[in-house]
């Protein structure tokens, strides 16, 4: 049993595997993400499986579900290799001004506008070995790609997550309307004319309603979706030249609105839409990791205060 073994005789890679594995959910994904082979990877469950004597995982179709015991295992093995990890790059702490590394961002397409340009000015100015690689993280994958280190933070609406996926709210406000100018909503727009017209939605998703369509359908409404389109920029573009309209967060609308555009408020009761940033609680104390989270908050704080300020 694994309480009789002394860590020093046991082979630690072995729970990187796991966590690999338990990560993907596929032998195949795990051997690529850790750049062996399969038989590598199969060989090293097996130890692993002997050594606990239990499965951790039996496969259902294509995947690889863990066992109530490789559930009860997974956090405390993350805990540890995260731990590794620290040792690894503390060093005496984060000299941003020497280092080495790419941090991988979480964010929509929106967000990307709002906080990259800032955030890019700094880390050229204070942190040139630096690099960032921004992302759009399906929402069902974001625990698993932060609690895997291969996302390092995210920021979205609010997310029912595990309790090891650590957030804070960084940005809110109303939603808002914008059409271009001459629009025959732009001097006087109501509830009405607002579902009688016809309506742009960003989203990287296939299909499926935006946020503000759920507030509609619970009070009872429902607006026709002409163009679907993964690019606020792309649909600005599109507002500009046609008569449809695009409903969005204020805190976008003020960056990315163009000359000949109108804003409007959005001419029902709904609430305001709150991001988060998201990171996982084993990053918490990676001086790396924190040095990156402050000035990711930093910006987002700057840009929610420059909002507040516009709107009274």
């Amino acid at each position: 049993m694994i309480n009789a073994m002394h860590v020093s005789r046991f082979d630690l890679n072995l729970f990187v595997v796991f966590d690999a594995i338990y990560t993907e959910g596929s032998l195949t994904r795990a051997a690529k993400v850790l750049n062996l082979t399969q038989p590598a990877v199969s060989h090293a469950l097996g130890r692993l499986r002997d050594r606990l004597d239990d499965p951790l995982f039996v496969r259902q179709g294509s995947r690889m579900v863990p066992t109530a015991r490789a559930r009860a295992m997974v956090s405390p093995v993350r805990h540890a290799l995260g731990g590794f990890q620290r040792c690894l790059s503390d060093e005496g702490g984060f000299d941003a001004s020497e280092a080495e590394r790419t941090f991988v961002l979480g964010l929509r397409d929106g967000l990307e506008g709002c906080l990259l340009p800032s955030l890019m000015a700094q880390l050229m100015e204070d942190a040139p070995g630096v690099r960032l690689q921004s992302l759009t993280i399906s929402r069902k994958q974001m625990a698993t790609e932060l609690a895997s280190g291969r996302l390092d933070l995210a920021c979205d609406v609010m997310l029912a997550l595990p309790e090891s996926i650590e957030h804070v709210p960084v940005l809110s406000g109303p939603l808002v309307v914008m059409m271009r100018e001459g629009h025959e909503l732009a001097d006087d727009m109501d509830l009405p004319g607002y579902l009688a017209a016809q309506h742009v939605l960003v989203s990287s998703r296939r299909e499926g309603p935006g946020l503000e369509d759920f507030g509609l359908a619970r009070q009872g409404y429902r607006r026709h979706i002409r163009l679907r389109c993964q690019h606020y920029q792309a649909a600005i573009s599109t507002v500009q030249n046609t008569n449809l309209l695009l409903t969005l967060p204020a805190t976008l609308a003020g960056r990315l609105s163009r000359k000949g555009m109108v804003i409007k408020s959005f001419p029902a009761d709904l609430p305001g839409l709150e991001m988060h940033l998201y990171w996982h609680r084993d990053q918490s104390a990676d001086p790396a990791h924190s040095w990156l989270r402050q000035r990711v908050l930093g910006l987002l704080k700057e840009q929610q205060e420059q909002l507040t300020v516009n709107s009274e």
